[in-house]
């Protein structure tokens, strides 16, 4: 199916990962709110999936799949904010950022999930017509 969406349906899935971990990440924070000390964690993956597509792009030699390998190489990064805390037991967990972020990854997996479905009904339609 790679070869009828081309690289979609390889990013769609790192994607809809990266949203699972997003999300259970800030359910993690949320759990630990109360945790004497315990720093928030959040999850990045967009700058290094925009730094290696780009990096696939200048390859002149099958561009298409060295992009298809640079989006199925990048990996999600947890990163812990040790600096900040506003609170006196050292706990940097932030319920009302945390609760946009759960929201924010709950709609947009829902949005990819729908995209997904759009793409194989699409070509399911296509597939009925032979």
């Amino acid at each position: 199916m790679s070869e009828l969406y081309g690289n979609g349906v390889v990013l769609t899935e790192k994607v809809l990962d990266f949203l699972w971990q997003r999300q259970t990440v800030s359910l993690n924070n949320v759990a630990n709110v109360d945790t004497p000390g315990f720093k928030s964690q959040y999850i990045t993956f967009e700058e290094e999936l925009n730094k290696r597509v780009s990096d696939a792009n200048k390859i002149k030699k099958s561009p298409r799949q060295a992009v298809h390998k640079a989006i199925d190489s990048t990996r999600s990064r947890l990163n812990t904010t040790w600096e900040e805390s506003s609170r006196l037991d050292g706990n940097n967990v932030d319920m009302d950022q945390e609760q946009v972020e759960i929201v924010r990854s709950a709609y947009e997996y829902q949005f990819m999930l729908s995209s997904l479905n759009n793409d194989i009904t699409r070509l399911r339609n296509a597939a009925k017509s032979f």
